[in-house]
């Protein structure tokens, strides 16, 4: 068995000071209008990856919810929504690119699409062979899912962050863990990558 994951999955806990409540990763119910919430997973994966990503700064109150909502509202004006959402793994990337540009911030960035065309989509070695680039390095990954397939734990039209990532066996079936919605859920990757109507993607940042 081999399994890989980030090396400190509890800097995604974000604090409800008000409720007391904990939830991994940033969460699109958070944003303010109705169409942010909506439409706002891809940002606010995007968020919760960077926040991950740049934890060695020290922001006051980073693990606080009132400043993950103010960061989320920050992305969103880079990594914003089209009517269809940010339905393309290749969309999502130049967005976060815009954005970086922005802050003065270096990053590099590698996607995986996987093509609605069957005969297109990558085989679960290559997939497998993305994470384990990935994830060896500490990185977050961004994974959009279009259609769930028989995968239950996944939504539709909807971006996710992949945090760990195991096969059972030399070319078996891989299981990921994802965090949505500021909670951690098991999924199926191999059974997605062979029921999936509609495909999707991956994308990883490395920012400096």
């Amino acid at each position: 068995m081999t399994k890989l994951s980030l090396s400190d999955i509890d800097a995604f806990k974000i604090a409800d000071d008000e409720t007391g409540e904990t939830f991994y990763g940033c969460n699109q119910d958070w944003y303010g209008s109705d169409w942010q919430r909506l439409s706002g997973c891809g940002p606010s994966v995007v968020a919760g990856i960077l926040m991950y990503l740049r934890r060695d700064i020290a922001v006051p109150g980073a693990k606080d919810k009132k400043y993950a909502i103010s960061f989320m509202e920050e992305v969103w004006k880079y990594v914003t929504p089209t009517q269809r959402g940010i339905h393309t793994a290749e969309m999502l990337r130049r967005r976060v690119v815009s954005y970086c540009a922005a802050k003065n911030l270096r990053v590099a960035s590698a996607v995986c699409g996987i093509p609605e065309e069957r005969v297109y989509r990558p085989q679960m070695k290559r997939v497998w062979a993305y994470m384990t680039d990935a994830l060896s390095r500490d990185i977050p990954i961004a994974f959009l899912n279009l259609h769930n397939g028989e995968e239950k734990n996944l939504d539709e039209w909807h971006w996710v962050t992949v945090v760990s990532a195991e096969q059972a066996k030399p070319n078996g079936n891989v299981q990921i863990v994802i965090l949505d919605r500021g909670h951690s859920l098991v999924v199926d990757l191999s059974l997605w990558l062979e029921t999936t109507h509609y495909g999707g993607g991956f994308v990883y940042f490395s920012v400096t």
